[in-house]
């Protein structure tokens, strides 16, 4: 299956946060926001993921790395602030001037945004409050650009989402996660350790049957992070049974939702346990809310999706040989910038080969590359791929000679009293040889030097 990408245009540039607030940042508070505690594990499905058919394909801007909510030291309209997680990575796009907003969006009252969340046709609970109505604001009045930008960029991601979160009978308004974990960034990186556009941590991916290595990292991976973010919903929902709690779960373990459920006496609804959340926690299940009127009604603010400056066909190939991306680069002329967008979980831009391994490539490209297979293999490959040592051929000392072997080679040390004639007989080889090996013009030694006896 052949699918199309979007390429934006754009630049990198932190709107949310001033240099200020960036400096005064104190220790940031290590959490997993993906952390599965000992309640939750015994219901894990541990089951290996069986991707039988994998056509992958990923987006398109170099790599940002955001900064995620987990900081002590501000209060709490400045930690309300920077928790929009979805507006750390931002962009400077083109302003778009084909939707304009024919009157005041920013001042509508409680009934309009309550309504439209109604509206929508979810299975989860969509509740309106101040705290919600302040997230959406964040997003359309502070935001629009990156709204903008995510409109355009859930044309490609969310069908993918769809289509997994369909095959496990989840919820399609699952598919804002991602939006405010990393605003569809497939190569998003948490100071924490969180990666791609679902922020599995390594222990979590790992759990779920994401390959993460020296060489890959298939929390990048959109289709197979995909995946395990079902598994792990899936999961969750069959310990609390509120979709609410799963999102809460989500952000901060299933460890602190239960320690909530306890202190708020047993209930077991978002609102009823929110006082007893973590503090990121307590805007997590808000921030989804106002996701999901964002990139519903974002038209309806004056927001249009962000203009596209190509599109890309693409396709996958599937190989079990070990490759280097600048090998594809090289010899089918496609910009290794390019190839690392197409494939970004490779983290050193090796497919390390052995075992079946996707590779993303302009569509116009995959019929080259099945011509030059063997080529493309071939080029560069001692100094690529080829240049670690399966074995190593260590020094070896002899005992009754004091002499070594390396690489088939054995060094003699002379000492005192040897002659050219004596070390020849020590060695079974003539006098002529050790002159040759060793470029003596005369029989004349020193105590001390080495002597190279090649046989």
């Amino acid at each position: 299956m052949k699918k199309i990408i979007f390429i934006f245009l754009g630049c990198a540039a932190w709107m949310s946060m001033s240099a200020q607030e960036l400096d005064s940042i104190s220790t940031p508070i290590v959490t997993d926001s993906l952390a599965i505690d000992s309640l939750a594990i015994d219901s894990l499905a541990m089951d290996s993921l069986a991707m039988e058919s994998f056509d992958s394909l990923i987006v398109v801007e170099d790599s940002i790395i955001p900064i995620r909510p987990y900081y002590t030291g501000w209060n709490e309209e400045e930690v309300s602030d920077i928790e929009m997680r979805a507006l750390d990575w931002c962009l400077q796009w083109i302003d778009t001037t084909d939707c304009i907003a024919e009157h005041d969006t920013t001042t509508l009252p409680d009934s309009v945004y309550k309504a439209r969340l109604q509206a929508l046709p979810c299975v989860i609970e969509l509740p309106y409050n101040e705290r919600v109505r302040a997230f959406i604001l964040r997003y359309v009045k502070r935001n629009p650009k990156q709204v903008a930008r995510m409109m355009r960029m859930s044309e490609y991601y969310f069908p993918i989402f769809e289509e997994a979160l369909g095959r496990y009978g989840l919820p399609y308004e699952l598919k804002y996660l991602p939006v405010i974990e990393s605003a569809l960034n497939p190569t998003a990186r948490s100071h924490a350790g969180a990666a791609g556009l679902w922020q599995f941590m390594p222990g979590t991916g790992k759990l779920y049957g994401l390959e993460i290595n020296s060489l890959v990292d298939e929390r990048m991976d959109p289709i197979r992070s995909t995946e395990a973010a079902c598994r792990f919903l899936s999961n969750m929902y069959t310990i609390f049974k509120d979709w609410n709690l799963v999102i809460a779960a989500y952000n901060c373990g299933g460890g602190n939702v239960n320690k909530a459920i306890r202190r708020a006496g047993g209930k077991r609804d978002f609102w009823s346990i929110y006082p007893y959340l973590p503090r990121e926690t307590r805007n997590y299940v808000p921030i989804f809310i106002a996701a999901n009127y964002a990139m519903n009604y974002g038209e309806e603010h004056g927001i249009c999706k962000a203009p596209v400056e190509k599109a890309m066909v693409t396709d996958t190939i599937r190989t079990i040989q070990r490759m280097h991306l600048q090998q594809v680069s090289d010899n089918l002329g496609i910009e290794m910038a390019e190839l690392r967008r197409l494939n970004p979980q490779y983290s050193r831009d090796i497919l390390p080969g052995g075992t079946p391994y996707t590779l993303c490539l302009p569509a116009e490209k995959v019929g080259m590359y099945i011509d030059m297979q063997d080529s493309i293999l071939s080029y560069k490959a001692d100094s690529l791929i080829n240049n670690r040592r399966a074995e190593i051929d260590m020094a070896k000392v002899t005992s009754i000679t004091g002499a070594y072997r390396v690489n088939g080679v054995t060094y003699y040390t002379i000492k005192r009293g040897d002659t050219l004639g004596g070390i020849a007989k020590k060695f079974h080889c003539s006098v002529k040889q050790l002159k040759q090996w060793n470029g003596l013009k005369n029989d004349n030694i020193r105590e001390g030097k080495k002597l190279k006896i090649c046989k």
